[in-house]
Formats: structure tokens, C-alpha cells, sequence
């Protein structure tokens, strides 16, 4: 209880510029640990999704079945499945039509599978970029607050005839603080910036296998068509 309140008595007696430095480190540090749980939570949950998708598509279940149920839930897909449904989608429209090359209907799905892939990745990408500005500026921010606030306390110990430990040392202590919030708000943020980069990179890696091996699964199936009326039952 003694350090909390000396904490905040150091605080209170530092000057604007430095409680300025506090409180915006203070924020800047709460901002990050709300968006470190809420992309930790995202991930955790986008990983169990795709799993349980590559569990269902490499079952053996039917595609053009997989694909209706997508649709179904059309909003609530993502990850793997959104990437799936477009190139998929993309297939049976061409696959609908006759006379179209080969070349051109693959070319198609695999440019609908990155447009998809692309938004997938801003979804995973979100505020992750704050993580990495918080990460390496908040250090500085902190630096500034202490040379600030040591700038000041040796001024006003050009107004003392006789200059102490004591009375340098407070002023010293109140700076300091700033560079400790401001290593406390950017080790965490660090962290879990390259973390949460090494699962993006790792996700988008899936993704570009994943669109490999179901363009080759296109080229098997571009082989044998559908039945006309299968085809035409398929939700577009």
C-alpha cells in the first residue's frame, strides 16, 4: 500500500508535461492489453474453426454439399471456409456455362481465392499495427517524460543557495516513472505483436496450401461435369 500511494504521489507532484507523459502511457498500455485478449481470443477461436473445416473437407464430404451449408450462414463464415466459398463459388460459375477453357476457369477461382484470402488477412492484421506503434514508441514517450522532468527538477535546484541529495532526488524519482510506464506499456505490446505475427504468417500459409490443394481438386472436377440439374441446385 505504501508504493501504490508513493506512486501516486509522485504523480501528483510531477509537472504537466510528465503527468501528460503518465496518462498517456497509462492509456496507451491499457488500449494494448485490450487489444492483446481480444486478438488472443480471436485467434484461439479461428484456429479451432479451421480445423474443424479441414476435418469436414478432407472427410470426404461432398463440396458442392459443403458449399451449400456455407451459404446458409453466409455471414458467419471466415478464415479457410470464406477462402473455399469464393473459389468455389467462382467454379460452378463458369462451370454453369459451356465453351470456357480450362486455363481460364482455374485462373478465375485462384484470383477469387486471393481477393478472398486478402480480405481474411485484414481481419487478421486488425490492431495489430497499434501493438507495433505502442511497442516502439512508448519507450521514447517515457525517455522524454524523464529528461523533461529532470530538466525541471535541476532548474529549481539552480534557485537553491545549497543543493542535496534529498532535494534532487524526488524530482529524479518522479521523471523516472515515466520511462517505467513507458517499458511497461511497450514489453508487453513487443511480445505479443511478434506472436501474434508468427500465427498470422503460420494462418496464411495454411491458406496458400489449402488454395493449392483445392485448385488441383478444380482441375479433377473440371474433368467431370456436374448433371445440369445438380448444378442449378447449387445456391449461387
Amino acid at each position: 500500500m505504501t508504493y501504490d500511494a508513493t506512486l501516486l504521489t509522485y504523480f501528483l507532484q510531477a509537472g504537466l508535461v510528465v503527468k501528460c507523459v503518465m496518462v498517456l502511457l497509462v492509456g496507451a498500455s491499457i488500449f494494448s492489453w485490450a487489444y492483446i485478449l481480444q486478438r488472443g481470443f480471436y485467434l484461439t477461436d479461428l484456429n479451432k474453426a479451421i480445423t474443424k473445416f479441414e476435418t469436414t473437407f478432407w472427410s470426404g464430404e461432398d463440396l458442392a454439399k459443403l458449399y451449400a451449408e456455407g451459404t446458409k450462414r453466409k455471414g458467419a463464415i471466415e478464415g479457410m471456409e470464406a477462402i473455399f466459398h469464393a473459389g468455389f463459388k467462382e467454379f460452378l460459375r463458369f462451370r454453369r456455362q459451356s465453351g470456357i477453357a480450362l486455363d481460364t476457369i482455374i485462373e478465375n477461382t485462384k484470383r477469387a481465392m486471393r481477393v478472398a484470402q486478402m480480405r481474411e488477412q485484414d481481419k487478421l492484421e486488425q490492431r495489430l499495427s497499434f501493438l507495433a506503434i505502442v511497442g516502439s514508441t512508448s519507450p521514447y514517450v517515457g525517455l522524454f517524460g524523464t529528461v523533461w522532468g529532470i530538466m525541471q527538477a535541476f532548474r529549481a535546484l539552480a534557485n537553491v543557495q545549497q543543493a542535496t541529495i534529498a532535494m534532487v532526488a524526488p524530482g529524479i524519482a518522479e521523471a523516472l516513472i515515466a520511462t517505467a510506464l513507458g517499458l511497461f506499456a511497450a514489453i508487453p505490446a513487443v511480445i505479443a505483436y511478434n506472436r501474434f505475427i508468427t500465427s498470422v504468417n503460420r494462418l496464411l500459409n495454411r491458406y496458400d496450401a489449402f488454395q493449392e490443394e483445392l485448385t488441383n481438386i478444380f482441375i479433377r472436377q473440371s474433368q467431370t461435369h456436374l448433371p445440369s440439374r445438380e448444378v442449378a441446385e447449387i445456391p449461387s
